[in-house]
């Protein structure tokens, strides 16, 4: 089978799974967004912005150092499966003890006031810390499924995942009032204890979905072995803390800017601030689903792909189509974004809108230089991911603190697209100095540029004219077929 054939029908099948799973989970937005206010929604925010943080301290880095390994010791497949769950397994239960016993203490640090009090806090974080172990226990399990080519098994169990989440959720904002309102059967034991318009319930949700995904993976886990293989290990982890720092800074990059916004803003403003940037982000969102879709097919093959002689090359034409796919993507939701606003229900969120160009660039850089980073990867050079992501998060750490004071979440959106766009450059620097890959800088650079300047006229030149920047898109993608046919038909010859 053609590289490009295998390459493009799993990350298909990646794509929609994780686009109608995360269009599930997208349905809640104006749902939250009519249900809950901007500072209620503000909590919502920070407390996955701190989840995030954690979950990348509880993978270890230990997702890509699975892949890797298995490719370098595939006579020691069953070990290295052992070692990297075993790994995250011991840290994940040092948390989850430590999260317990402490859980009081945590729920003050991250309590900011408002409706909500602190044993409201405490109870957010217990759901917080169970779903965080269980989470991290299925990391490897779910990257064993990928590794064996099983994405549609890992796809079904993904969208069931989001399917019970979304359903929960749907149960506790609207059924369950119903019931009450009604004087439906059980309505009296509902009105017991049930609290109208409580985000607690949403984490509650999560909490059920990430332990019905527990329950599907079972086979995987009774594949695995309690044995530990120590020398193994030495090597693994030595690959692995380096994508744990690097992974570390780049959720602090990500989810940063919510957290820093509740601290420096006015106590009055902070929750609704990030409320507003929280749920405008969600706009910028699709395309991040895209660049997921991509990475969930593109890590396991660049590895696997890793030892043919044309890898490079294919290397290339994969980042160069996924560039003018961004591209696209980039111009589209900005010359749509007067529609795609009206999944954020309440209109006091819509001011947060011209964040949304910022965010989405700095996402675009970002996914290109996550398909950049495939070279410290292959080369076992993984402590240049580090040096490169702590820069960005240095850049994203000192930046927030001079910009939010003044200029709120939209000093954190600058902040964001400054980060990704200086990391994808150094990433490109150092990867053509240690490991040269043919790409086409001149056609890449030069896409970007376009969108960039399409974007500015359809947002700020023609204020967001949806007529008017549909027809900039339609005209960009004509230029893109005019310049890319002869390379396009040549491709369908090579793959028929």
């Amino acid at each position: 089978m053609s590289p490009f054939k295998k390459f493009l029908g799993q990350t298909a099948i990646y794509g929609v799974s994780t686009v109608l799973s995360r269009l599930f989970n997208f349905i809640l937005t104006p749902i939250y967004t009519s249900v809950y206010a901007p500072g209620t929604y503000g909590i919502f925010t920070k407390l996955y912005s701190y989840a995030s943080i954690i979950n990348a301290v509880l993978a270890f880095g230990m997702e890509s150092t699975f892949f890797r390994y298995l490719t370098k010791h595939e006579d020691k497949k069953q070990e290295v499966y052992n070692n990297s769950f075993l790994c995250i397994a011991v840290i994940a239960l040092l948390f989850l003890l430590t999260g317990f016993v402490f859980a009081d203490h945590i729920a003050v640090w991250t309590y900011s006031g408002g409706n909500n009090n602190v044993e409201d806090y405490q109870q957010y974080v217990r759901y917080f810390v169970g779903i965080l172990f269980v989470d991290a226990i299925c990391v490897i399990p779910f990257a064993k499924l990928r590794a064996e080519e099983k994405p549609l098994r890992y796809s079904t169990i993904k969208f069931l995942n989001i399917f019970t989440f979304v359903g929960f959720n749907l149960v506790f904002i609207y059924l369950i009032p119903l019931v009450i309102k009604h004087d439906l059967p059980l309505a009296h034991w509902f009105a017991s204890w049930y609290r109208l318009q409580w985000i607690g319930y949403v984490f509650m949700s999560n909490l059920i979905a990430s332990l019905v995904t527990f329950v599907m993976l079972l086979p995987e886990f009774k594949k695995l072995q309690l044995k530990f293989d120590k020398e193994l290990f030495g090597k693994m982890f030595s690959y692995s803390w380096p994508v744990l720092v690097a992974n570390l800074s780049f959720i602090v990059n990500e989810n940063l800017d919510k957290l820093v916004l509740s601290k420096l803003l006015p106590a009055e403003v902070a929750d609704i601030d990030v409320g507003i940037y929280g749920a405008v982000c969600k706009i910028a969102m699709f395309m991040s689903i895209f660049i997921t879709a991509f990475r969930l097919g593109a890590e396991p093959f660049f590895f696997s792909y890793a030892k043919n002689a044309n890898a490079k090359q294919t290397y290339a034409v994969i980042l160069h189509y996924f560039v003018i796919a961004l591209a696209l993507l980039f111009v589209a939701l900005v010359a749509n974004i007067e529609i795609l606003k009206y999944f954020i229900s309440r209109s006091d969120y819509w001011v947060g809108l011209p964040a949304v160009p910022y965010l989405l660039f700095g996402y675009l850089c970002l996914g290109i230089y996550m398909n950049l980073s495939i070279w410290y990867r292959l080369s076992d050079q993984t402590r240049y991911g580090l040096y490169i992501s702590l820069i960005g998060a240095v850049i994203t750490i000192v930046f927030n603190f001079i910009l939010i004071p003044k200029f709120s979440y939209m000093g954190s959106a600058w902040v964001s697209m400054l980060a990704y766009f200086i990391m994808m450059v150094i990433s490109y620097v150092l990867g053509q100095k240690y490991y040269p890959i043919p790409y086409k800088l001149q056609r890449i650079v030069l896409y970007l540029f376009i969108s960039v300047v399409l974007v500015s006229l359809s947002f700020w030149v023609f204020h967001r004219n949806i007529y008017i920047g549909n027809l900039l898109l339609l005209a960009f993608l004509g230029f893109i077929f005019y310049l890319e046919k002869d390379e396009v038909k040549a491709m369908l010859k090579k793959t028929s």
